[in-house]
């Protein structure tokens, strides 16, 4: 059976329009994507079966888009498609900040830090500068390095703070291990990172760790 022969408050457009994106399962949501599944199969059907050989979603939408045109029932046009709809996720959070909302909070941070970094197959350090309200004015990805780790530089992070006017910077690094949990090594930089902000009066808010789960707010824990 076609969906468009399921009744209407069954089909995922319709319900979408009438309940709202959110009351959508996974596969549902994936489905809208695809439009029409495998021969024989409709499209929430394939979504399901996308979902169970190759997710979960997290897993399945953070593949590289070359890597997603391969998986059957995608291909290179809805790869693309589901790479950009990600992407404008991403913009749309940037805007937000972008227009003024105030980011000094863990959760607010620690969402967009994830958002930017949790799917890194390597470790990158990132900085959000702020000004003197902790308006978001940039982000920037600064250090990047292996699986094992990168290398910090306070020196640059000041030098990027300056260039930018800002009065506060939030920092955070990704944990491609999955493990969340701050390193003695991360306690250690976030006191070098404060001390070396504090000589040109910018404030250090927070230093956030980005894994599976919720990111790790060092700030939460006292330590910033």
């Amino acid at each position: 059976m076609h969906i468009r022969d399921w009744p209407s408050d069954e089909r995922p457009r319709e319900r979408l329009l009438a309940k709202g994106a959110s009351a959508l399962s996974d596969a549902e949501l994936l489905a809208i994507f695809l439009g029409s599944g495998l021969r024989g199969r409709d499209a929430v059907t394939t979504a399901r079966q996308l979902l169970q050989a190759h997710g979960p979603l997290r897993g399945l939408l953070e593949r590289p888009a070359a890597q997603l045109s391969a998986l059957p029932g995608l291909g290179p046009a809805r790869a693309c498609q589901l790479a950009a709809a990600l992407e404008l996720g991403h913009r749309l959070l940037g805007a937000h900040l972008e227009r003024g909302a105030l980011v000094s909070d863990p959760l607010a941070a620690g969402t967009y830090f994830a958002q930017r970094l949790r799917s890194r197959p390597h470790e990158v350090f990132a900085a959000l500068f702020l000004d003197t309200r902790h308006r978001a004015i940039a982000f920037e990805e600064l250090f990047r390095g292996t699986i094992d780790g990168a290398e910090v530089h306070p020196r640059e992070l000041v030098t990027r703070a300056l260039a930018h006017n800002a009065a506060a910077v939030i920092v955070g690094h990704n944990h491609p291990s999955g493990s969340p949990e701050p390193s003695a090594a991360d306690l250690a930089l976030t006191a070098r990172l404060k001390d070396a902000l504090r000589l040109v009066d910018v404030r250090l808010l927070d230093h956030l760790i980005v894994g599976d789960g919720p990111p790790v707010s060092i700030a939460a824990r006292g330590a910033v």
